[in-house]
């Protein structure tokens, strides 16, 4: 299938027309790189500003990254360190990890706002030339438009909870009235949940074009919004309830994209991450780059780039380094089932940890290992001498956003390294786990059973890659299957909770799925107290409850609203 281009608005689109400079039409001359409402208010017109729209997913910086949440979904969870050259390497960054410092007033924080709402900007504006426009495909686009731009709100509402909410409807006049409390949390989920319907009910099943929203993709981010929405909060960001039936929506959603028959579960788990595997059949919905796409450096991955180790092939700048914490929860027992209660008693930290410890293959597939291959490769082995500062923030780097550089996808920014590789926003292993998850809270964890030990199934299987130069398993790899006898809810609860941190290791979710199920204060701090025998930096490191589940609103937009936007509780 063709490949829709996402490309910025580019000077065939912008450029104005010369104009001479007598008396008589000095001022009269258009400005450069502007055109009238007539010019864009035609099909042309509205299908470029729907690719601009389509751009913004992927607009995102190092200091401020969207398309991958990792600062927010991984450094707050326990699941990652900052890493980098030290704490105050992007401080905005160590604040949100230790949380204590964390501040209204950080930069990066106002950043990623401003940058989202310029997603959404694009998407209104979209919509307003579609609204004036008679076009065949008016209403698919129409329906793309309302899924990029619930896309937008869901990150926001996931980071900050409480935004002020601007559809294509509003006067730019009125911005200035609409406050970030206007709406309640629900009424909120509410109208992101809209959206979706939207584009549930006006969108193929398939796209001629891979990266244009479909309809089970709709269906998908549908059911994820009604999931979150299902864990009622109060204002200090505490579950007081859950709603019986947004997850009875979820477990009819999820089914019908299951039914589609459009997406399964790739055959080996780290296919989902190499570049010659992107828009296989688990992605779902993924944001797509490029490069020698007539653009000066291509569409690459900006939000990951920080990530990469500091050895030769690379050079910078060694971010975003899993937790001692993460790299043992992958530890198995004797039936190759999760440690629960005991992974964190001892530490996997010498090669030989590895051998005589059982874990899960998807370790390898996520965390990289002195001494283990780097990315599949086995004449690459990664070394603790590719880690930036090992004595602050530990041995470990991340994987699965990276490439090797000798991967198709691989493009040197210096100083920085990139890929052209896709990012997915929802795996077909999200779907399985969504409808597990509300199966169990309705108490129906038997029928979640199989969901997760397909997962379970498809890991185990995930072991050819995994090799070292002479053909060898990498680890000591064994995990098996839940059985039906010790399957009770809350067991099941508990399953499923560890089977998405592994599962979605290093994919920017873990945060929020702790905030979701009302855990995130007692988790963290839990964590915190462990990992501060281990890291030094985190002596200061406290969880707040009921301030720092969201992030606060940036100090900025309180101001640039006038003191008409309210800020989160307890900040």
């Amino acid at each position: 299938m063709k490949k829709i281009q996402l490309l910025t608005l580019t000077a065939a689109l912008l450029a104005a027309s010369a104009t001479s400079c007598n008396d008589k039409d000095f001022l009269d001359v258009s400005p450069r790189g502007a055109l009238s409402d007539e010019n864009l208010n035609t099909p042309e017109g509205a299908e470029k500003q729907v690719i601009a729209a389509y751009s913004a997913l992927a607009n995102d910086g190092f200091t401020a990254p969207f398309s991958s949440l990792w600062p927010y979904g991984n450094l707050r969870s326990g699941d990652a360190y900052k890493g980098g050259g030290g704490t105050g390497d992007i401080e905005g960054f160590h604040f949100y990890e230790t949380f204590t410092f964390n501040r209204p007033d950080i930069g990066n924080t106002d950043e990623v706002w401003f940058r989202l709402y310029v997603g959404i900007s694009r998407a209104n504006e979209a919509l307003n030339r579609l609204n004036k426009v008679d076009m065949p495909n008016k209403a698919i686009r129409q329906g793309e438009m309302r899924f990029l731009r619930g896309h937008f709100y869901f990150i926001l509402k996931e980071l900050f909870d409480r935004v002020p909410y601007i559809d294509e409807t509003v006067p730019m006049g009125d911005y200035e009235k609409i406050s970030n409390v206007d709406l309640s949390s629900q009424q909120l989920w509410d109208k992101i949940a809209a959206d979706f319907q939207f584009a549930v009910d006006n969108l193929p099943a398939s796209q001629g074009e891979v990266g244009r929203a479909s309809q089970v993709a709709a269906k998908a981010y549908l059911a994820k919004t009604r999931l979150f929405q299902a864990y009622v909060q109060n204002d200090n960001h505490q579950v007081t309830s859950l709603d019986q039936a947004k997850l009875q929506e979820v477990v009819r959603l999820t089914d019908e994209v299951i039914g589609s028959g459009k997406h399964s579960l790739s055959p080996d788990f780290g296919n989902n991450f190499q570049s010659q595997f992107d828009n296989g059949r688990e992605s779902v919905f993924a944001i797509q780059f490029s490069k020698d796409d007539g653009t000066p450096r291509g569409r690459i991955n900006q939000g990951n780039k920080l990530n990469y180790p500091m050895n030769a092939e690379f050079g910078c700048c060694g971010f975003h380094q899993p937790s001692q914490n993460l790299v043992n929860a992958f530890k198995t027992d004797a039936k190759g089932l999760p440690l629960f209660t005991t992974y964190n008693t001892t530490s996997l930290t010498e090669p030989a940890d590895f051998q005589t410890n059982a874990v899960d293959p998807r370790l390898d597939h996520t965390v990289a290992i002195p001494t283990h291959p780097w990315k599949y490769d086995p004449s690459f082995v990664f070394q603790r001498s590719w880690v930036r500062v090992p004595d602050i923030y530990g041995q470990f780097m991340s994987q699965k956003e990276l490439v090797g550089p000798k991967d198709q996808s691989f493009q040197k920014l210096p100083p920085f390294m990139s890929s052209t590789k896709n990012w997915a926003v929802i795996r077909y292993a999200d779907v399985l786990l969504w409808k597990a998850e509300a199966l169990i809270e309705l108490n129906r964890p038997a029928e979640a059973l199989p969901l997760i030990n397909e997962l379970r199934r498809r890991a185990a299987a995930s072991t050819t890659l995994l090799k070292d130069i002479n053909g060898q398993p990498v680890s000591n790899y064994r995990i098996g299957e839940y059985a039906a006898d010790q399957w009770s809810q809350e067991y099941a609860r508990e399953a499923l909770r560890w089977e998405r941190r592994l599962e979605f290791a290093m994919e920017g979710s873990r945060f929020f799925d702790l905030v979701r199920w009302g855990i995130a204060a007692d988790y963290l701090n839990t964590y915190l107290t462990v990992e501060k025998t281990r890291r030094q930096y985190l002596q200061n490191a406290q969880f707040q409850r009921g301030r720092d589940e969201y992030l606060p609103i940036p100090l900025n937009q309180i101001n640039f609203s006038k003191g008409l936007y309210k800020q989160n509780p307890n900040w």
